[in-house]
C-alpha cells in the first residue's frame, strides 16, 4: 500500500512540473474568425464585422497583461 502512495505523489509532483504552452493571439484570432465564418457564411458584410471585432478582441494587450 505505501508502495502505491509513493507512486502516487512521485507522478503527481512530475506532473505539476510540467510547463504548458500559453495560448497566443494567433489562436485566439483563428478561433474567432472560424467562428464568423461558420456563423456567416451567406452574409460577406456581417463576416467582415465579426472579423474586425476578432482582431480587436484578440488583439495582445498594450500593457502586458493576460
Amino acid at each position: 500500500m505505501k508502495k502505491i502512495a509513493v507512486i502516487m505523489v512521485l507522478l503527481f509532483l512530475l506532473s505539476s512540473h510540467i510547463e504548458t504552452v500559453k495560448p497566443d493571439a494567433s489562436d485566439c484570432l483563428d478561433a474567432c474568425q472560424t467562428g464568423c465564418v461558420a456563423q456567416y457564411i451567406r452574409n460577406p458584410r456581417k463576416r467582415q464585422q465579426c472579423d474586425a471585432a476578432c482582431v480587436i478582441k484578440c488583439r495582445p494587450s498594450v500593457l502586458g497583461g493576460d
